[in-house]
């Protein structure tokens, strides 16, 4: 090598270590020379010797495919396409060279490319690391940023996702009654709202346990725990899967019982109910004995009726259920 002028060799060598992404075409356009890691993303066999177009789409500028014109691209940003699948984008830029860089160089080009921002998908489809990059080049640093970002954004869909299920977990323990496990008073007015707007016909039932005070008096609160447990049980094995059962105070339950619009519906629930309730609940060497009473409300008997209404209209029947003595059931509105 003397002067300014080199031999091909020493250039592709020179290249292959700086530009691993680089492509040596003839003064005719075709490929002389391709860096390493081209030739693993355009594979090795043949890709010396074919046209540069023949092998890449370019995209932007426009050309009509001739040598001469895509040296006219010096310098400008190229868009490109790798042809055969998976048609990987790429960016690059062409160097002319000339006279004086040296026999079997001068009239041909050096074209430089890179992934852009089609890194990530180039890397997973060719296999390709770190050491296929130039020390010097960004490409590494972009993988890191990315692979930080996915991380980063992985950390905070799982956050997202533990304090999403740490909200509905207290939403629910809040809707809950900690001892039963059936809904609370809280719940009554979200789900009976809503089985207002949805414009179905539906009853509402208000059941409160009698003699439930004596059970309390006689063996103590942990008995009473245990009969309003036994409770909850029966009347949930007493109603559907789409039914409410809520209990909304000491001894007194509020069951939601969606597509009920018949009295005779109603009627033989709530005698099922009483029925269930009144079975001795055995608690130790003790046995424990309630009943309840029910007053219930129909939507179709009062379709402009509101929330609040519909609880007054259930707690008066209630009241009318234990005024007639108690193990029994009345119906709003409802003759005889």
């Amino acid at each position: 090598m003397t002067g300014r002028t080199m031999a091909a060799p020493a250039v592709d060598d020179w290249l292959d270590v700086l530009c691993p992404m680089h492509l040596r075409l003839s003064r005719s356009g075709h490929i002389v020379h391709a860096g390493p890691v081209l030739e693993r993303v355009v594979g090795a066999a043949g890709i010396e010797a074919r046209r540069f177009l023949e092998v890449f789409e370019l995209r932007r500028p426009r050309i009509d495919g001739s040598m001469r014109a895509l040296r006219g691209l010096a310098g400008q940003p190229l868009r490109l396409r790798l042809r055969r699948p998976p048609g990987t984008g790429l960016k690059g830029v062409l160097a002319p060279l000339g006279r004086d860089a040296g026999a079997g160089l001068a009239g041909g080009a050096v074209v430089n490319l890179s992934f852009g921002i089609a890194l990530p998908e180039a890397v997973r489809d060719f296999g390709l690391t770190s050491r296929d990059f130039a020390a010097t080049d960004l490409a590494i640093e972009m993988l890191y940023l990315i692979e930080a970002k996915s991380a980063a954004m992985e950390a905070s869909r799982k956050l997202n996702l533990r304090l999403q299920g740490a909200r509905i977990a207290a939403e629910e323990q809040a809707f809950t009654d900690t001892l039963t496990g059936l809904g609370n008073r809280r719940a009554l007015q979200p789900v009976l709202s809503r089985l207002i707007e949805g414009g179905g016909e539906f009853a509402l039932m208000a059941l409160d346990l009698d003699f439930f005070k004596a059970v309390n008096d006689r063996l103590g609160h942990a008995a009473g725990d245990h009969v309003l447990q036994q409770a909850a049980r029966a009347m949930l094995a007493e109603t559907r899967a789409e039914d409410r059962v809520l209990r909304v105070g000491g001894d007194e339950f509020v069951l939601l019982l969606p597509g009920l619009s018949r009295r005779a519906q109603v009627d033989d629930l709530a005698r099922r109910l009483i029925a269930r309730l009144e079975v001795p609940v055995p608690y130790g060497d003790e046995t424990c004995r309630i009943s309840a009473s029910i007053g219930a409300t129909l939507r179709a008997t009062c379709p402009g009726a509101c929330a609040e209404q519909m609880i007054a209209d259930a707690d008066a029947a209630l009241y009318a259920a234990k005024a007639a003595g108690r193990g029994r059931h009345v119906v709003h509105g409802a003759a005889g």
